[in-house]
């Protein structure tokens, strides 16, 4: 049942039933409540009348003085089967003819015994004195009905007024027009279950109606729509499979053939994107298989659902642990991978090592055009060799070709670094700056090859007499500088001195060997400004121990004469 208002027949036929209910229920509810009336007023009137024809029967009794017989007439009209009760009331509401208050009255206004008194005397309040409906008849003189209850059973009650005739003036005071009020009651029952069959006579009429409404509708509807609509689904269905053949017949009503006709272009179109989409699809598949980097992409609900071959070589994986892993352990570190893509890789490192490989690595998340997340994509890429590449070429740029060591360039920033770092820190700095003694005659005697094979040397032991926090850098022609760091003057003294010895004691070739001098200046104790005075001062101690016979070390004292030039 639930199934069958899902479908569009089912909804049609649904709606026209509701409408066709309603509109049915209306009128069926509008001639029930009208026939309810008219039984109600025609009972009422039915009764009006009877009470009508008893109080004139009530009034002729009285006017022929036949009073005494008005109590057994009162009480054969209670046996009418539309009356249940009838009364007749004084107008305070008490029932008349069964005290001797009225006799006594008209005998004294007599002034004879017209009347007999009654031995035996009952005072019947029937209606409280105050009774608003007793009120209104006394006051306005008119017939009043009203409905009540009574054991939970609905009544209808008429009061009438007796109005006194001229006749009756003879026996009553002419102060007194109304001389009593009749009260008839009858019960609704018979009423209500005359309305209650009414109405059900009304709702098999209007479920009757409805039902016969639905079936001929549900006939049309089915013949008319509801065919050509399964028609249309059933070869959409087809489509989804892939069956591109499909075409609905242009027959049928003015709209059905609209909807035929647009179908069939709908088909043609899909047709033609479809193969427009394949033939996309493969050039993209094409592109990214083939790609050097690592491509992995996840739907909406993080599942891996694309991995091409990079991937599985850079990440050393195979696809089904990347798939059971999952996208945030692509490199296994997912709070990275998170971090990345919460932050659009803001403040998040995009080079990482992974597998003794240097990563490149980008992740996002995808959005569509309503721009709500349809899945993540990463994109990594080896750059181990490009790494090594830069850092050769750096190396390159900072090293001397033939000595291996620091060159000018380099060993000028390295200075300035330490050298800042000394005064602010208040560290120990020392540089050590010598050259080879009477090189230019050394080539001019022994070559330029041989000249190469000194510098070499030089080169090999300044790194071997250095620590790893030391800077050895060729200064340029046979110049050399070496930068100690958190090296005081004694220590800097017996490292240069240590130097020079090894150097004076290497032989060469065929007993050749070189000396060198060495000069020395030590922060603090220097007077200078910058790094580049700093490394005059040494310069200028280095020209004092030519000075003194070359092949020692000087260490820079404020009387040492400066170098000229």
């Amino acid at each position: 049942m639930i199934h069958f208002f899902s479908t569009i027949g089912g909804r049609i036929l649904l709606l026209v039933g509701i409408v066709n209910m309603l509109s049915m229920a209306g009128m069926v509810a509008f001639y029930a409540d009208r026939q309810e009336k008219s039984i109600l007023i025609q009972n009422e009137k039915s009764l009006n009348r009877t009470a009508e024809t008893a109080s004139q029967g009530l009034q002729a009794l009285m006017l022929r003085g036949d009073a005494d017989i008005a109590q057994t007439y009162a009480d054969n009209l209670k046996k009418v089967s539309m009356i249940e009760d009838f009364r007749i009331m004084r107008i305070d509401g008490n029932e008349a003819f069964h005290d001797n208050q009225t006799i006594l009255s008209v005998n004294e206004r007599l002034g004879k015994e017209e009347f007999q008194t009654r031995e035996e005397e009952k005072i019947i309040n029937v209606l409280p004195q105050e009774n608003q409906y007793l009120n209104k008849v006394v006051m306005e003189r008119r017939q009043v009905a009203y409905t009540h209850q009574e054991n939970g059973i609905d009544k209808l009650t008429f009061l009438l007024p007796v109005i006194a005739e001229q006749a009756c003036y003879r026996c009553h005071d002419k102060q007194k027009p109304i001389r009593g009020v009749l009260k008839i009651t009858t019960s609704l029952l018979s009423v209500r279950e005359a309305i209650q069959a009414s109405r059900s006579q009304a709702l098999l009429i209007l479920v009757g109606s409805v039902l016969g409404s639905l079936l001929v509708v549900g006939i049309l509807i089915h013949w008319s729509l509801v065919q050509r609509i399964k028609m249309v689904t059933v070869a959409m269905e087809k489509i989804s499979h892939g069956d591109f053949t499909q075409r609905i017949p242009v027959t049928g009503l003015l709209e059905l053939v609209h909807m035929a006709e647009s179908f069939n272009t709908m088909t043609v179109e899909v047709v033609r994107g479809y193969s427009r989409l394949t033939e996309e699809q493969n050039k993209l598949t094409t592109v990214i298989r083939s790609a050097q980097e690592a491509i992995i992409v996840t739907n909406a609900a993080g599942k891996v659902v694309l991995i091409n071959p990079a991937a599985e070589r850079i990440l050393e994986k195979t696809q089904e642990t990347l798939v059971n892993e999952g996208f945030f352990s692509v490199v296994d570190d997912p709070d990275y991978v998170r971090h990345f893509i919460a932050h659009n890789g803001m403040g998040t490192p995009d080079t990482l090592v992974y597998k003794n490989r240097v990563l490149n690595f980008f992740a996002a998340t995808i959005y569509n055009s309503q721009n709500l997340p349809i899945g993540s994509a990463a994109l990594i890429r080896d750059i181990t060799q490009e790494k090594r590449l830069e850092e050769r070429l750096r190396l390159l740029s900072y090293t001397d070709k033939l000595t291996g060591l620091y060159n000018r360039r380099r060993m000028e920033e390295l200075l300035e670094k330490e050298y800042d770092r000394a005064r602010r820190y208040s560290l120990p700095l020392s540089v050590l700056f010598f050259d080879i003694d009477h090189f230019k005659k050394f080539n001019d005697t022994y070559g330029h090859d041989m000249g190469d094979k000194v510098l070499e040397m030089v080169g090999r032991l300044a790194k071997d007499h250095c620590r790893n926090v030391d800077y050895p850098c060729r200064y340029g022609g046979e110049e050399f500088c070496i930068i100690l760091t958190d090296t005081e003057e004694r220590g800097a003294f017996l490292a240069a001195n240590r130097f020079r010895q090894t150097l004076e004691s290497t032989i060469i070739e065929d007993e050749i060997h070189v000396t060198c001098s060495i000069g020395i200046a030590t922060f603090p104790g220097v007077v200078c400004v910058g790094w580049k005075e700093f490394l005059k001062l040494a310069d200028n101690a280095l020209y004092e121990a030519k000075a003194q016979g070359r092949n020692r070390v000087i260490q820079w004292q404020p009387e040492i004469t400066p170098k000229k030039g």
